[in-house]
């Protein structure tokens, strides 16, 4: 089971960091990642870690945001700056039972809840 926190309004320029924690995975042998969906739009991979540190960044993400997972591999994070309404989406904490990250969001079998993030111009 995944469980995102931390979303939220901001204006354009503002932060935000999202945190997903995995119950009853054993963390470190999983990859974990973030992916979104804006409205009319398909999801697409935000970012990913996998067991072994290793990160993914979209282009879109480059630069502004920063994926992370605590020592136990249980907690997944994503520090959001510099954000534009264009990110403005329902984030989702996904995993798959991998050491290795995908790229398709279909690789991976469990999802949180999603969070929504709304950023205003």
């Amino acid at each position: 089971r995944l469980v995102e926190s931390g979303g939220g309004s901001v204006q354009a320029g503002g932060s935000l960091r999202l945190s997903c924690e995995a119950s009853r995975y054993t963390g470190s042998a999983i990859c974990m990642g973030w992916f979104r969906q804006a409205p009319g739009k398909e999801r697409e991979r935000v970012a990913t870690a996998d067991a072994y540190g290793k990160t993914f960044y979209a282009d879109l993400a480059k630069d502004r945001f920063t994926v992370g997972r605590d020592n136990a591999g249980n907690r997944l994070y994503l520090q959001m700056t510099s954000l534009r309404p264009e990110d403005t989406a329902v984030y989702y904490c996904a995993a798959r039972f991998s050491r290795f990250c995908a790229s398709d969001d279909d690789a991976y079998s469990y999802w949180g809840q999603g969070t929504q993030v709304t950023v205003s111009s």
